[in-house]
């Protein structure tokens, strides 16, 4: 499915879902703490992030940047992915149809599949992916 000229998902819905999301994820345990540590201006972070998903979903071409290299920074762990897919995954899940919350978390998985390997990479390891089909 191609979301990029539907009429089934907007750029607000989008912002809506990672409003939503870092909302839940700034006041959860195991993520909100590094979130403390690493996100500075809250709205700029929003908004760089609704770039991200509108330009992954929606093919709009707004974000720009590498997100790969500030999680290098992170000393992030599996179980960080897991919470913040767990997170995210039932933020989609609530706030879209199956159909469309199903594109949020395909792609979120790859991601943390990517980051994860990323940071194994750097580490002198290997790593596999966990969470993508």
């Amino acid at each position: 499915m191609s979301l990029a000229h539907s009429d089934i998902l907007t750029d607000d819905q989008i912002a809506q879902l990672v409003r939503t999301f870092y909302g839940r994820a700034r006041e959860d345990q195991v993520i909100g703490p590094i979130f403390d540590r690493a996100v500075h201006d809250w709205d700029h972070h929003i908004a760089q992030i609704t770039d991200f998903w509108s330009s992954m979903l929606l093919k709009t071409g707004r974000y720009g940047g590498r997100p790969m290299r500030p999680h290098l920074m992170l000393n992030l762990a599996p179980e960080h992915f897991d919470r913040w897919l767990k997170l995210f995954e039932a933020t989609a899940t609530e706030l879209f149809t199956p159909e469309v919350a199903a594109e949020f978390i395909i792609r979120a998985r790859r991601i943390a599949d990517s980051f994860e390997m990323g940071i194994a990479t750097t580490q002198g390891k290997v790593a596999t992916p966990r969470h993508s089909v």
